[in-house]
């Protein structure tokens, strides 16, 4: 194979790549923008500057679209919930910058997943990461404890970095976010000094 055929075909692959991924973003900032169920597909290529063709050819239908859509956006929350492992303030922090850009959409998924199997889909493996994270912050301060006692704080310390906590804090009490993050933190610290 000659190089010029290699540098087309790479150049190729590269520019189906950033199709690809111009067409998933596109898909999640209407997801955070309106209900998943009312985007339909002429949205999503107008959104990326595509045909629904190309979004057919890179995602076979709309519902292969939403879900590497929920994936790309799994792996974005994931990303962007990266925090230093046992430093109770900076996780609180990154949490709260998370639900500060999500949480409104979150919201959202989490009303409609009862009638979307897609929004379920998307509630699940987000209790999932969460859960994850609250396992991965904390090991420190969970390492010493019992199975049973670990298992119980776990559950307790993802109760109180849940979304709703979140939710009643900031929207429902309409707290200022530095009393609202204090109280976040209140909470973990009393999760963390109790019974081990």
């Amino acid at each position: 194979m000659n190089a010029k055929r290699v540098y087309v075909q790479t150049a190729r692959a590269a520019a189906a790549a950033e199709t690809r991924q111009r067409i998933l973003d596109a898909t999640v900032a209407l997801v955070l923008r309106q209900l998943s169920m009312e985007i339909v597909l002429n949205d999503v290529a107008e959104s990326a500057g595509v045909s629904v063709q190309t979004v057919l050819r890179h995602f076979g239908s709309r519902d292969g679209l939403f879900e590497a859509a929920a994936t790309h956006a799994v792996q974005q929350v994931a990303t962007e919930r990266r925090a230093p492992v046992g430093d109770i303030a900076a996780a609180v922090r990154t949490l709260f910058d998370h639900y500060e850009r999500w949480g409104e959409v979150m919201l959202r998924l989490l009303a409609q997943e009862t009638r979307d199997p897609k929004a379920h889909t998307v509630t699940q493996q987000g209790r999932e990461v969460h859960r994850d994270w609250v396992g991965e912050v904390f090991a420190p301060m969970l390492a010493a404890r019992s199975p049973d006692a670990r298992e119980t704080a776990l559950d307790l310390l993802v109760i109180a970095t849940d979304l709703y906590t979140w939710k009643l804090l900031t929207r429902d009490r309409r707290l200022p976010r530095e009393q609202a993050e204090a109280r976040v933190r209140h909470l973990i610290t009393a999760i963390l000094g109790g019974a081990r």
